[in-house]
């Protein structure tokens, strides 16, 4: 495990608990949005780009309190349970590299 600084960990776990409101802010919208049933039959499948949205933030936000408890970036990657988010950050590791 690799070590990080004290303000680094709690900057990393601000940064996540962020993406968390804004992941709840998204999901309030979505919720709104899907309450008016023409609205929602209309734009199905532009609606479930929210879903993603909100799964991704959610890897995010995870990843990030990986990071802050001292996870290595690789270790902290391979829980990403989403392939595309998995596979980008990954990608911006190897170029990094």
């Amino acid at each position: 495990m690799a070590h990080i600084d004290d303000l680094a960990a709690s900057l990393y776990l601000a940064i996540a608990a962020e993406i968390r409101d804004v992941r709840a802010l998204i999901e309030l919208l979505a919720d709104t949005l899907v309450s008016d049933e023409a609205f929602a039959m209309a734009y199905m499948e532009q609606l479930q780009t929210f879903d993603l949205v909100i799964q991704r933030a959610d890897e995010s936000a995870d990843l990030i309190d990986r990071m802050a408890n001292g996870s290595g970036s690789l270790e902290a990657i391979s829980k990403v349970r989403l392939g595309i988010v998995q596979d980008k950050l990954r990608s911006a590791l190897s170029v990094a590299a």
